[in-house]
């Protein structure tokens, strides 16, 4: 079926949100107004007091951007959104025009710059060619109010200096409390607090890059070593791990805000290429069992211009990123089985070998301002991604699937100040498409362990290991993504003194597809340890197939045309020349028509009713609450949003100030989770078991259960299995709760930020966040008398062989993760100056999270609801994380620049059900895995870059020559760990693999700026 038309309830609000979107552009027109430029969550803000002053004016000394505000009967000025950049004040006076020295204003800064008496103010000489009238004010220094929240700064000095091995700017977003930058796979991953990676938001330019349909928070990535956008092109950018103000929205965790570069009144460019292979690094773990390298090359390389249109009042800016890559993967036995177990057909599997990448990422943004009021900007972005999806592990190189990302958005903005208010007006495009696709098509194979004990061949329990080796044709067939247009307007006045108010109304149309086709290459599992034809591997009698097929049910192909609309308000309040409040509030709305009308197969319907399935009469939830007929579902309306903060200077210098705050933030449901109640009813995975006289993998005499014939192992056979199976065939059955909320985080902090010296700051703060409703998938077979664990003395387990006569299990999904994440941290950062050449930014977090289900996790089929999983320690979240960065100019025309990580063991759990009507878990820290017993992740990267300077052609032409060297200790930081409490190696310090985190590894790189 495909979802995607609209009812009356979806139109009239549509009406009611073009109105007030479009209301707001149009009123705002009609008083002389324009607007976007920088949105509210990029822009920094400046204010302060001043006497002797009519006027102030603010220049950005390189674009020639200006903004003018009259100066109000108390003194007070106010610059509610300025973009980042160099800046200087000049004031309009009795006695002609005084100034400032220059200064900077980063991204999402709220700066105050008080001043003495222009009368009185010390100066300093003229500089040559300024007005004569022009006087340099030297009394006063920037400061600024960050109120309750909890990040940090990171500068464009950090994005170029420190070392990385992947140009994904968002690298250094674990230099704020509580954020870590994992890298599974290659596929770069932000997490906070005690939530996963989909709850972060990246807003750049203003603009959220959230990724409606799948997991890792922003669109592209998902499963990809890509870049969400040119490193050349971000200016700077913060990172909020708590307590965000109220205009942003769709998370629940990590924001970040950045910033785009724009074109200057003078033309600027630069050119660089980095280049690794094997032989600049060091061996994998398999490597060196193998005694042999695969080839791994990493070739990334691009550009950037820009400058004048016309200088003063038009910049343009374009850069383009690619990256050629040859990735290392270790193909290894599942179960930590020898390579010499396996026939030697199948021993060429394993080894070292590499899986390709390319990515292509352009950028470009054009900046207008046709008066010193206004600033139009027209920006676009495209990202082309194409290679292979291989990871290490047992999956044989024969099971990838091709990498497809294609993603453009599109931004127009126009900005208007006017004496009280600022308006801002941005029009967003957006086309993202993800399209993993199987290399091969064909039968799979997967190997699967359970027989004697072959380290202990005398021990009486049978040994289990799943997936020791899988090869032929992949089974990852999708095409996902969204694409649509979003209209914005925020509104600030700073016409009430002391209050700087702002307000804002997002409304969205987006359509969310999805294509997801599991199972398309049937999967055949084996039993390599029973063999009934003889032999000690078998590789040709399966006890079990997989594989998808079309149910007759609509179309697999899932569509629908969402609506989102978002409100808020906010005001800072300066109650006091101490005391700011940041008070807000916000409302979000999204309609999915794919989930509110969609209607319960009838077939379905009639499989879960009380005289097909009586077992769920005496169950512990209704069915019926899962049932939709079309128009009994309705969008959430509850997201309502307080989000409070508070800062207090404690000395009349403002060097030490109290902070903190609370906040609610709703996130969303992923349409990933929602559209599986229809695709999976319209093309599902069916599984047929095998009659062949295993002991450890037996069934009953079924429709679905039957004597192996070689038919079966093609698709002539597979349909007499599905024809043979009658109407339900197995199909597994996956119903939504009618009354679905949505996630939502809820943050506290408080804090201490002191000015040690005049480049040092400190800070130290705890932080509280509580995340609820997540999204869960919960098994719904219950036994005849509608329980879901047999009785005692008998041991727990799911009622997994009590499925609805002639249909595969009842699925339910339903609100109920939870997470908890208690965090105190210490901050400590030096800025770097021309004057004090060197920088240092280090931050540790000691952390106590918890969880109701494993980190990461939708599916929880071991009880039989959410309330009935204890909370444990998350197995997400390490304890202790320490990162420290820094650089320093060398007197040889060079810089040096180090990156150090590192962090407590991952906490392992185990799950054993114990005797009893609801089980509970034996919970075992496996603490000591990782590396020894010192630590669990440890990576140092230093870089050094050299200068040479050509003065001849002009000041600002350099060649720069890098060298990198990444993980320089060479740390085995491992990723794979023995969790079942049964296996003798189980406590055992013995780490499995390394995922994709790099042995030590030398990058060169050399770029031409002019």
């Amino acid at each position: 079926m495909k979802v995607s038309h609209l009812n009356a309830r979806s139109f009239t609000v549509r009406k009611l949100a073009t109105a007030l979107a479009l209301g707001a552009a149009g009123g705002a027109m009609a008083v002389g107004l324009a607007v976007p430029a920088h949105a509210q969550q990029v822009n920094a803000s400046l204010r302060g007091h001043v006497t002797g002053a009519t006027q102030v004016t603010v220049i950005e000394t390189n674009t020639g951007f200006r903004r003018t505000v009259t100066v109000d009967g108390a003194g007070n000025y106010n610059f509610a959104s300025l973009p980042a950049g160099t800046y200087y004040l000049e004031f309009t006076t009795e006695n002609g025009v005084r100034r400032t020295d220059n200064f900077v204003l980063s991204v999402a800064q709220d700066a105050v710059l008080d001043l003495d008496d222009l009368a009185t103010a010390e100066t300093q000489p003229v500089a040559e060619g300024q007005d004569d009238n022009a006087i340099i004010v030297t009394g006063s220094r920037i400061r600024t109010l960050e109120g309750g929240a909890v990040g940090a700064n990171i500068t464009p000095r950090e994005i170029e200096q420190l070392p990385q091995n992947n140009r994904n700017f968002l690298a250094f977003a674990d230099l704020a409390p509580g954020v870590e930058v994992a890298n599974p796979n290659g596929q770069s991953r932000i997490q906070g607090g005690a939530q996963n990676s989909r709850s972060v938001n990246v807003f750049i330019d203003g603009v959220g890059q959230k990724d409606y349909v799948l997991k890792n928070g922003i669109t592209g990535q998902d499963s990809s070593e890509g870049n969400p956008f040119p490193q050349l092109a971000i200016g700077e950018y913060r990172v909020i791990s708590s307590n965000y103000k109220a205009e942003f929205d769709q998370v629940s965790s990590v924001a970040i805000t950045a910033a785009t570069k724009s074109g200057t009144n003078e033309f600027h460019g630069e050119a660089f290429i980095d280049y690794t292979d094997q032989s600049l690094r060091d061996s994998t773990p398999t490597e060196l069992k193998s005694g042999a390298k695969a080839a791994s090359t990493d070739y990334q390389f691009g550009g950037a211009i820009g400058g004048p249109i016309v200088k003063d009042v038009a910049h343009f800016f374009f850069t383009y990123e690619g990256k050629r890559r040859e990735l290392p993967r270790d193909i290894r036995p599942g179960g930590d089985f020898d390579v010499s177990y396996f026939p030697a057909e199948y021993q060429s599997e394993f080894g070292a070998t590499n899986a390709t990448f390319n990515e292509d990422l352009y950028f470009g943004k054009i900046d207008v301002s046709p008066t010193s009021r206004d600033l139009i900007e027209v920006s676009g972005k495209y990202r082309k991604e194409s290679g292979e999806f291989l990871s290490s592990g047992s999956n044989a190189r024969s099971t990838i699937s091709s990498q497809d990302v294609r993603e453009k958005r599109g931004l127009l903005r126009w900005e208007h100040t006017a004496d009280s208010f600022i308006n801002d007006l941005k029009l967003t495009y957006e086309d993202v498409h993800w399209a993993p696709t199987p290399l091969v098509f064909g039968n799979g194979y997967q190997f699967n362990y359970a027989g004697p004990n072959l380290e202990n061949p005398s021990s009486p329990t049978v040994y289990r290991a799943d997936n020791i080796l899988r090869i032929g044709g992949g089974s990852n067939y999708q095409d996902k993504g969204q694409k649509g247009f979003g209209i914005q307007d925020d509104f600030t006045w700073v016409g009430l003194e002391n209050h700087t108010i702002k307000m804002g109304v997002k409304a969205k149309w987006v359509t969310l597809r999805s294509q997801q086709l599991n199972g398309f290459n049937p999967v055949y599992t084996y039993n390599t340890a029973y063999n009934p034809n003889g032999g000690s591997f078998n590789d040709t009698i399966p006890y079990r197939v997989q594989f998808g097929y079309d149910t007759g049910n609509g179309s697999p192909i899932v569509e629908s045309k969402n609506f989102q609309l978002g409100l808020y308000i906010q005001d800072d309040w300066d109650v006091t020349d101490r005391l700011t409040l940041n008070l807000g509030v916000r409302w979000d709305y999204e309609e999915t028509p794919a989930y509110l009308d969609f209607v319960t197969p009838a077939d379905a319907v009639a499989a879960v009713s009380p005289e097909n399935y009586p077992n769920l009469v005496g169950a512990d939830y209704n069915i019926n609450d899962f049932i939709s007929n079309g128009k009994n579902r309705h969008p959430f309306k509850g997201a309502f949003q307080p989000r409070i903060g508070f800062s207090y200077a404690i000395d009349d210098a403002h060097r030490f100030v109290l902070f903190g705050g609370y906040g609610r933030s709703y996130d969303r449901n992923q349409f990933d989770f929602l559209q599986q109640e229809i695709s999976v009813g319209s093309y599902t995975t069916r599984t047929f078991n095998f009659l062949t006289g295993d002991p450890n993998n037996t069934c009953t005499a079924s429709p679905t259960c039957v004597p192996f014939d070689p038919i079966y192992l093609t698709e002539e056979g597979r349909a007499q299995l599905v024809a043979n199976a009658g109407a339900g065939g197995g199909r597994e059955l996956r119903f939504i709760n009618n009354d679905l909320k949505v996630p939502y985080s809820d943050q506290f902090s408080l804090g201490l930020r002191g000015q040690l010296a005049p480049l040092f700051t400190a800070e130290v703060g705890y932080t509280h966040i509580a995340s609820r409703d997540g999204f869960a998938y919960l098994l719904g077979n219950r036994r005849e008398d509608g329980s879901f664990f047999p009785p005692a003395p008998a041991a727990p387990s799911s009622p997994f062989g009590f499925a609805p006569p002639g249909f595969g299990s009842i699925i339910i999904g339903t609100n109920g993760l939870a997470t908890n994440a208690d965090s105190g941290y210490l901050k400590l950062v030096k800025n770097y100056t021309q004057a004090s050449p060197w920088s240092f930014s280090g931050t540790y977090t000691y952390t106590l999270a918890e969880e109701n289900r494993n980190f990461g996790e939708t599916f929880a089929l071991d009880y039989p609801s959410i309330d009935d999983y204890p909370w444990t320690r998350s197995n997400g979240v390490r304890k202790h994380r320490l990162v420290l960065a820094g650089s320093v100019d060398l007197p040889i025309g060079a810089a040096l620049s180090g990156k150090f990580v590192i962090a407590s063991p991952p906490y392992v759990k185990s799950f054993i059900n114990t005797a009893g009507a609801n089980p509970s878990r034996d919970v075992v820290s496996n603490e000591a895995h990782g590396n020894g017993d010192r630590w669990g992740f440890r990576q140092m990267d230093v870089a050094v870059t050299k200068y040479i300077a050509f003065p001849f052609i002009n000041d600002q032409s350099r060649l720069r020559l890098r060298m990198d060297i990444i993980n320089l200790f060479n740390d085995r930081n491992y990723t794979n760990y023995f969790t079942n409490p049964n296996d003798p190696r189980y406590l055992q310090i013995n780490g499995v693999g390394t995922g994709s985190n790099p042995p030590r590894t030398f990058k060169f790189s050399v770029g031409f700026e002019f």
